[in-house]
């Protein structure tokens, strides 16, 4: 199923690219990933990481959830182990993409697995993006602009994400959250 996922996104990115009429090399300058990538991307051959993903998103003003969303019907049940998560930091940051954004919908929901010492930085997203975290087992810190917070189980915290900021799991144990990404 992994490879399905690659394609969706290949597949995502190939029609934008077509529908706005850019060539690999003006996709590369806009996104800052290199053409090689991008192409590999595209043909389903590669499986992007979360910040080469988030670099394509920002460059072309979309959603990170763009690339893997798909018709949705009235309702929708989704079990977090049946979803194949996108992996950042060697395997210790898993995404899973539960709710992507919609047409009529802003935002996204991701279950976000932490692994023991896990750091993720994020880029800054597009403006007027905020997210919001919700731990619900473990520890985690975030870091925006030298500002260091510690959230703990039952802590949520909001933020505007149009600063690059850090997530990291200094503790001995798996944290889990549930994230949200607000589009404005």
């Amino acid at each position: 199923m992994a490879h399905d996922v690659n394609q969706m996104i290949g597949d995502k990115l190939k029609a934008i690219r077509t529908e706005r009429k850019l060539s690999l090399d003006e996709l590369s300058k806009i996104t800052q990933v290199s053409k090689a990538m991008l192409g590999q991307i595209e043909r389903g051959t590669s499986s992007p990481t979360i910040s080469t993903l988030w670099k394509i998103a920002t460059g072309l003003g979309i959603s990170f959830s763009s690339f893997v969303e798909e018709d949705t019907p009235k309702f929708s049940k989704v079990k977090i182990d049946e979803v194949n998560p996108l992996l950042e930091d060697e395997g210790r940051y898993l995404v899973h993409t539960l709710f992507p954004t919609e047409p009529k919908r802003n935002f996204e929901v991701y279950a976000v697995t932490m692994e023991p010492g896990c750091k993720y930085t994020s880029p800054a997203h597009i403006n007027g993006v905020e997210e919001y975290l919700f731990l619900h087992e473990g520890e985690m810190t975030v870091e925006i602009e030298g500002s260091v917070h510690h959230l703990k189980a039952g802590e949520a915290f909001r933020f505007s994400a149009d600063y690059e900021h850090t997530y990291k799991n200094s503790s001995a144990d798996p944290c889990n959250l549930f994230l949200i990404v607000h589009y404005s």
